[in-house]
Order: C-alpha cells, then sequence, then structure tokens
C-alpha cells in the first residue's frame, strides 16, 4: 500500500449505518488486511522451519490481529508435514508518559 494512495469509496463496502457519517474512506479493506495476515502466518512457519514458536501478543490493542494470525498458523500447522510447538504468552505495557 502506497503512503500516497486515497483509499476506496466508502459506497464499495457495507457500512453501519451509525458509521456512515463519521466515515469518509476505507483506506485497508478487511479483506486485505485478512490476506496479508494469511501470508504473515505462511512466512512465519517457512521462517520457522520445524522451530518451537514463541508467541508473544501485546495487550490491549493487539488482540484481535494477534488471534487471527495465530487461527491461520495452527491452520498451517496442522495441515503441515510436521506439527510445530507453539506457546502463546502475553504482555502488558503501560503507556508512554
Amino acid at each position: 500500500i502506497r503512503d500516497d494512495q486515497s483509499g476506496y469509496n466508502k459506497n464499495l463496502f457495507c457500512i453501519p449505518k451509525h458509521y456512515e457519517e463519521d466515515l469518509e474512506r476505507v483506506f485497508i479493506p478487511h479483506g486485505l488486511i485478512l490476506d496479508r495476515t494469511e501470508r504473515l502466518a505462511r512466512d512465519i512457519m517457512q521462517d520457522m522451519g520445524s522451530h518451537h514458536i514463541v508467541a508473544l501478543c501485546v495487550l490491549k490493542g493487539g488482540y484481535k490481529f494477534f488471534a487471527d494470525l495465530l487461527d491461520h498458523i495452527k491452520a498451517l500447522n496442522q495441515n503441515g508435514d510436521k506439527s510445530v510447538p507453539i506457546t502463546v504468552d502475553f504482555v502488558r505495557i503501560k503507556s508512554y508518559c
């Protein structure tokens, strides 16, 4: 996605009524985010090989992305030739002072 991309017209998407007035454009469609998340999972599985994966989620803002990424990793892990052990943990970081 280029920095100068102007986004997509909101009329191309199903926008909930309560967001219509607040939303001007859609910069990154949900499907593109899902596709890139799956691609990232594939890259992680390829890069890690048969090594143990330690997944660390930064709470609270990263949880949804983390859960989606882990779902893709788990699916690839179950359908692959070898099962790679995965450890999941969470860390909470305080905001800037």
